[in-house]
């Protein structure tokens, strides 16, 4: 019978008659998006002062001039194609497994993925899987970056660094896209 009622009352009044409870109930403050964040790590005898941490990655990247001056490890070849923030397509050669990087006083195991490419300010990305071996627990509201390892615990403060790779126009994020030859098909992991 009735399809549409309206009904116009003041602002004021409505306000009036909501529940006491919806209107005193604290709101979260809304914050900006830290994007990503630098920490130092070192890798074999060379010390990254400023190791780019990229919740965006799905991989580690490291540049080939990087892996020439380390001289650990030998690489192993593999077939994969990056697609860069820029949206441009890299194909990357090798991939290096096993790597050792220390963070404070720990230690954790890495594969990068070897690229030939400039190197940046921050040459050595690492990405999520690399924060989950680190079993890495991020408050963006302090700043604060907590990795684990047994027992132990190290913390970092980030804050100030979290601002630093927005300044940058390079990119920090890598989507690893893997191709199915013949199939047709392409997966992109993100």
């Amino acid at each position: 019978m009735l399809k549409q009622i309206q009904v116009n009352i003041p602002l004021i009044d409505a306000l009036k008659e909501m529940p006491g409870d919806v209107m005193t109930r604290p709101i979260a403050e809304k914050l900006s998006d830290p994007g990503s964040f630098t920490i130092p790590c070192t890798i074999g005898n060379f010390a990254f002062s400023k190791a780019l941490y990229d919740l965006g990655a799905s991989i580690n990247l490291m540049p080939l001039a990087i892996y020439k001056r380390l001289g650990i490890g030998r690489a192993r070849p593999m077939s994969m194609l990056l697609q860069l923030a820029d949206r441009t397509m890299k194909r990357p050669s090798e991939i290096l497994d096993d790597v050792l990087v220390q963070v404070g006083k720990f230690v954790f195991q890495a594969d990068f993925v070897i690229l030939d490419c400039w190197v940046d300010e921050e040459p050595i990305i690492l990405g999520r899987l690399f924060l989950a071996t680190g079993r890495a627990l991020i408050d963006y509201e302090t700043g604060e970056l907590k990795m684990r390892l047994s027992d132990g615990e190290i913390k970092f403060h980030v804050q100030k660094s979290m601002s630093r790779p927005s300044e940058f126009a390079n990119c920090s994020l890598i989507d690893k896209v893997d191709v199915s030859v013949g199939g047709g098909r392409c997966n992109i992991e993100s």
